[in-house]
Parts: C-alpha cells; sequence; structure tokens
C-alpha cells in the first residue's frame, strides 16, 4: 500500500481511525493539523472539551490524546508507512501534544501486531457482566509487553490487593455522587433520548447496568442519588484488574499511557478479550496515590483496566474526520 507520495485517502482513514480511541465521557479531546508537503500529522488537545471538575489538571485529556496518538500510529502502518512520533515537541505551544511523521516504508519494525487496525473497529467499552473464566498466563505476559514498548507497565494485582483496589474505586465512585459539580459535568456528557443524536458523549445504550452484589463498583454517569433505582445485574465475582502505571507523572507520561492503555485495549480485543475502565480514583489526589502497588514508592499509576470474556458493548458516536481535522482533506 506505500507510495512514495501522500496518498488523498490516507489523511482520512488516519484521522478516522484515531478518532474511534476511547476518551473520558467520550468527550474525543482531539484535534488534528496535516502538512501534506511534509507528511505530518499535527496532534493537538482541544482544551473546550476537558471535565473542569473532574479533570483540572488535563491528565485525563492527555491520556484520551494519547489513546487516539495510537490508534494514528497503527493507521499509519497500516496505509504502508513508518509512522515516526515526537511527544511535546514544541514547549511554546502546550496545546501541540504530538507529531507524528510519515516515514518511508511501513517494514520498519513498528512494535505493533498487524491485527491491531482490525482490532480499532472491534473495540468498544463493556460494561457488561464478564463469564469470571481467568486469563491464561501468555495473555497476561502479551498485554504486559504491549504496555512495556509503549513505556508504562501492566500489573496485574493478587485478590487481596484488587479487593483493595475496588474499595478505592467505590469510595471514589461515592465521592462523586455527592459531588455536586462532578455528578452534573458527568451527566452533561450522557445523551437523554436527544435527537438528532450528538456526535460526542455517552448513549444509554453504553452505560450499563450497576452490579447487583455492589462489589464492582462500576461509574455511574447519570449521577443519580438513589443507585437503588438504576438497573442492577449480577457481575463476575472475582474480576480480574489489571493496573497502568509509568515511572513518571508528567504530561509526556500521561500520552505514554494513554498510548500503553490502546495498545493493551487492541491486543485484548484481537484475543477476544472485552475491556471497561475504574477511573473514578485517579479523580481524587489522595486516592490516586493508593493505587499503586507500594504507594508513594512505585511509579504512578495511570488507569485500572477490568478485563474478561463476555458480551462486545455497544459502540459510541465519534466524530466525522472533517470536524477534527484543522484543514480540508485534500481532494480525491
Amino acid at each position: 500500500m506505500h507510495s512514495t507520495t501522500l496518498d488523498a485517502v490516507i489523511p482520512e482513514t488516519c484521522v478516522t481511525a484515531a478518532v474511534a480511541a476511547p476518551s473520558i465521557h467520550n468527550t474525543q479531546p482531539w484535534r488534528f493539523r496535516l502538512d501534506a508537503e511534509s507528511a505530518t500529522f499535527q496532534v493537538r488537545a482541544a482544551p473546550e472539551r476537558g471535565l473542569r471538575h473532574t479533570d483540572p489538571a488535563g491528565r485525563a485529556l492527555h491520556l484520551s490524546v494519547g489513546t487516539c496518538l495510537l490508534n494514528l500510529r497503527v493507521a499509519i502502518a497500516h496505509c504502508g508507512w513508518s509512522p515516526v512520533s515526537r511527544l511535546l515537541p514544541t514547549p511554546e505551544d502546550p496545546g501541540l501534544l504530538a507529531i507524528v511523521r510519515l516515514a518511508g516504508s511501513a517494514a520498519r519494525p513498528t512494535g505493533h501486531r498487524a491485527d491491531l487496525y482490525e482490532a480499532i473497529w472491534r473495540r468498544h467499552s463493556s460494561r457488561l457482566p464478564f463469564s469470571g473464566r481467568p486469563l491464561a498466563p501468555y495473555l497476561r505476559s502479551e498485554l504486559g509487553e504491549a504496555a512495556r514498548v509503549e513505556g508504562a507497565r501492566l500489573w496485574f494485582p493478587d485478590p487481596v490487593e484488587t479487593a483493595r483496589l475496588l474499595r478505592l474505586t467505590a469510595e471514589a465512585e461515592r465521592r462523586n455522587r455527592l459531588d455536586t459539580d462532578r455528578a452534573a459535568e458527568s451527566n452533561r456528557w450522557v445523551h437523554h433520548d436527544l435527537q438528532p443524536t450528538p456526535d460526542v458523549g455517552l448513549p444509554q445504550a453504553v452505560l450499563g447496568p450497576q452490579d447487583a452484589r455492589e462489589h464492582l463498583p462500576l461509574r455511574d454517569f447519570t449521577a443519580q442519588r438513589h443507585t437503588e433505582r438504576l438497573l442492577a445485574r449480577p457481575f463476575e465475582a472475582a474480576p480480574v484488574l489489571a493496573v497502568l502505571i509509568t515511572e513518571h507523572d508528567r504530561r509526556a507520561d500521561w500520552l505514554r499511557a494513554g498510548q500503553a492503555l490502546q495498545h493493551v485495549w487492541l491486543l485484548a480485543t484481537a484475543h477476544g478479550l472485552r475491556a471497561s475502565l475504574l477511573h473514578q480514583a485517579q479523580e481524587w489526589p489522595d486516592l490516586r496515590r493508593s493505587l499503586s502497588p507500594t504507594p508513594g514508592r512505585t511509579g504512578h499509576a495511570q488507569m485500572l483496566i477490568r478485563l474478561g470474556y463476555g458480551p462486545e458493548g455497544a459502540a459510541s458516536p465519534r466524530r466525522a474526520p472533517g470536524k477534527v481535522l484543522d484543514e480540508a482533506l485534500p481532494s480525491r
């Protein structure tokens, strides 16, 4: 698929894949700019899509942009080019989070499996009950390697640590429900039978039920005060969690964590696994510090990932490439 010039179809293909990435509350806080002459994408933040109360430091925004950056790299390789990326390339322009140059043939190693591109279109959050079937050791190893090549590591906690992490998440979920500003901010991104359906945010179909056993604290995006009114079903009794960790906690580390998260998620999808995210405890500094295996000493937890076998989640809407690309796509 490689050619010596940038084919007109490539930008649309790559941006379509990039915007299929997950983002907090499906805010899609990214924009792209293409310099066709140098075959370079700029990946920029869309701060107007940030969550002022839930994510005041912009950590989740950077993770979200990191996930779309991984998709963009995978799509560029699929189109026959080798993606060469730099994070935060211009200190005087903090909104420019990365640049990705399409450099030569994709025969150069990228660290990605060839089937990740197809997984982009099948990856959806599944906030539904899983079967409880354990993950094979080789799968845990492969997922850990996917995180490692992006500059992060993946920790699979034992049952005792898993219970502790779920307690922290439950406490964060309780605080979120009691915080009026955060609750209202979350609820604004839920579609309440709006017509026409927005191209961002969360339709009711993707929200999923709550755990009838009250063991797995999934987020109540609608921020209802009376949890007994929410649809509930029994979830797996022994959830499989993976904690994504970076050595440092700077903006570049947040972007690396987002790429690692998406690499892990696409690989999990290729293996037939489902996933959903438990982000609540990340949103409270004191709880986030307690998420690491050795609080205060061993890296910085960036995300809790719930993994398992179960039904595929419903798709969330995505913005069209023309709405997120600052310059018009080349004509075909």
